[in-house]
Parts: C-alpha cells; sequence; structure tokens
C-alpha cells in the first residue's frame, strides 16, 4: 500500500536505484516490485528478529554493493525530507555534503498520525500520506549523549506521549543515520539509529556546528494499523521483549485516537526547522 508513494517520492529525490528485501508478504508486493525497473529484490522467509531485526539482510547487500555510493537506508514507511528538499535533490545535498568531507546525514524519524480513530482516515494507495496523517507531536522531545557510539540519542513524540509514559526508557529511538557515503568498512549496529565507525554519527548540529539534517516522516499509523497490530503480536518479529508490549499493541487494535490538544498539524521543512526537529545549518538556499 506505501509503496507506491514510497517509490516515486524518493526517485523525485534523486534515488536511482533501489534494492528492497522482502520478508514474505502475501499482499502483492512482490509483484509490484518485480514489475518496477529500478527495483532489484530479495526475498526471504526468515525470521527478521532473528536477523538482528533485517540488519543482517542489509548488512550483507551493503558489502555486496554499497560501496562508493551514497547510500539512504530507510523502510518502506518513511520519507525522507530536509530543507529545501522541493528543490534541491539528494545529488546537490551530497555533493555539498562531500565538498564539506562530510560522510553521513542524520535525521529524526517523525511520527505522524490523524486527527480522530485510525481506522477512519481512508488512504489510497499512491497518495501522500501526511494528507491522511496531518499531525505530530512538535515539542516532547528528549536528547542524551551515548558514549559508547557518540550518537545524540532521540526519544519522544507521540508513541512516547500515549504508550511509554510509565515507562520512558522503552520508547522508541527516533534518531537516525539513514544517509551515507558508504565504504567497506562501515556497518550499522542497530537499526540506522547508529553505526560504526562511531565518528559517522555526529550528524546533528548540536555535535558539529553548521550541519543540515532531515526527518523521515513516520506513516506507521495510517488506517490499516489496527489489522497489522493484531497480526504482529502474533508473530512476535518487531520487539525484543514482545510481551512488554502487549498493552502497546491492544490500543492500536482498538482503534486510539493519538490526537490531542497539543498536537500539531503538518506544514512543511519550514516548520520542522522552526520546531527543532530538523536544521537548516549553514546549508545554503
Amino acid at each position: 500500500m506505501r509503496l507506491p508513494f514510497f517509490l516515486d517520492h524518493h526517485r523525485k529525490l534523486g534515488v536511482r536505484h533501489f534494492l528492497i528485501v522482502d520478508n514474505g508478504s502475501n499482499d502483492g508486493t512482490t509483484a509490484f516490485l518485480e514489475s518496477q525497473p529500478d527495483v532489484s529484490l530479495w526475498r526471504t522467509l526468515d525470521s527478521y528478529k532473528l536477523s538482528r531485526f533485517g540488519m543482517d539482510w542489509l548488512t550483507w547487500l551493503q558489502m555486496q554493493y554499497a560501496a562508493g555510493h551514497w547510500c539512504l537506508t530507510v523502510d518502506a514507511d518513511e520519507a525522507l525530507i530536509y530543507p529545501d528538499w522541493e528543490t534541491q535533490d539528494l545529488n546537490a545535498l551530497t555533493a555539498w555534503l562531500q565538498a564539506r568531507k562530510v560522510r553521513s546525514f542524520g535525521a529524526i524519524m517523525l511520527d505522524m498520525y490523524p486527527k480522530g480513530p485510525l481506522s477512519q482516515q481512508p488512504y489510497a494507495a499512491g497518495d501522500d500520506p501526511t494528507d491522511a496523517l496531518a499531525w505530530f507531536d512538535a515539542d516532547n522531545y528528549r536528547r542524551t549523549r551515548n558514549p559508547k557510539f557518540q550518537n545524540e540519542w532521540i526519544q519522544g513524540g507521540v508513541r512516547d506521549r500515549v504508550f511509554f509514559q510509565d515507562r520512558p526508557e522503552r520508547a522508541p529511538t527516533l534518531n537516525k543515520v539513514p544517509l551515507v557515503h558508504w565504504k567497506k568498512s562501515y556497518a550499522y549496529v542497530t537499526s540506522t539509529h547508529h553505526m560504526l565507525p562511531a565518528k559517522l554519527n555526529h550528524v546533528f548540529d548540536s555535535q558539529v556546528d553548521g550541519l543540515p539534517s532531515g526527518v523521515l516522516l513516520h506513516s506507521k499509523f495510517l488506517n490499516t494499523i489496527g489489522e497489522k497490530s493484531a497480526e504482529e503480536r502474533q508473530r512476535r518479529e518487531h520487539f525484543e521483549n514482545s510481551d512488554l508490549y502487549a498493552d502497546y499493541y491492544q490500543s492500536l487494535i482498538n482503534d486510539i485516537d493519538l490526537w490531542y490538544e497539543g498536537s500539531t498539524q503538518y506544514e512543511g521543512w519550514e516548520q520542522l526547522v522552526a520546531c527543532g526537529l530538523m536544521s537548516k545549518g549553514d546549508w545554503p538556499d
């Protein structure tokens, strides 16, 4: 359902080829991807959880194909944006980074959600998900430093507010390093949240003055999330300690309304810069 928009959005950003791993889908995804001329497709029925949540599959692909390329590693429910993304494509951004000998680019994953019960906002394949998921939490984020990997660890947003108030340490990690000028010695450690060597995790302007950063618009909460949550609760593939997330899944199955009076309606990248969720840095107009 998400893939038509996902591919179109990132093609417009300048992505030339997609390497995609399909983990046993049965909803027409395989046939759709096989029909795309710029997609190379791998399929596996192996456990997502036991492959370090897919990272073993991606690491193998990166070892084989990534070296020497600027590589964007994202999930199908994420859409990268950054300052001036509508007029400055990834070729312009990576050329600017490369001229400054910067090899990685950071982004915050931003959970988008509707106003009202999740199932009540219609979505059709190919639509921009932010039309259905037009709201986000703007000001409830906390940042700490991880001394081992030297990354800025960011938590907060709607999932922190609604599901993890009593155990904030369990809230999702939102900092990511999705765009990297790859070398064979590089590797992601935990999803794309941090990587080795550790200097590649210096991606926010709080770490290096003048660095721009982006946002991964996260469309997890489309109207099918209740059905998907029931499936994932049975599969137990998405969390290390799945039993701890039973209430989380049940709330989504029960069609929760995530909106509250403090929710902010999405307007564009300039707004995200003003909220401090994205940095313009020294990136030129």
